[in-house]
């Protein structure tokens, strides 16, 4: 069994920062790309910035500039750093990651159970 579990989320004004981290655990042999996705209410979940296991990184536009996402395989962590942020970022944000079981070698994606930021005006 794979376990994900985001923290840092929470509340801050526009313009504060804030820093997601995500740990996967479990029978875990490799990950090969892990990402962030956010879901605001009504509107559909949102990839906002994803990190392959060479460290290469892509982002939505709307985050670009402001959110950096990082890794550190010998944890099996995943990090987003936020700077800037606009209450059009508010949304429960999950982290995901595609990983290879112990035993393999198909590839699996898992999610974690989310964690809510809130940027007030």
């Amino acid at each position: 069994q794979v376990h994900l579990v985001e923290s840092g989320g929470g509340l801050v004004q526009a313009g504060g920062s804030l820093r997601l981290s995500c740990a996967a655990s479990g029978s875990i042999a490799s990950i090969n790309v892990m990402g962030w996705y956010r879901q605001a209410p009504g509107n559909q979940r949102e990839l906002v910035a994803r990190i392959i296991s060479g460290s290469s990184s892509n982002y939505a536009d709307s985050v670009k500039g402001r959110f950096a996402i990082s890794r550190d395989n010998a944890k099996n962590t995943v990090y987003l750093q936020m700077i800037d942020l606009k209450p059009e970022d508010t949304a429960v944000y999950y982290c995901n990651a595609d990983l290879i079981l112990l035993g393999g070698p198909q590839q699996y994606r898992y999610w974690g159970q989310g964690i809510q930021v809130t940027v007030s005006s």
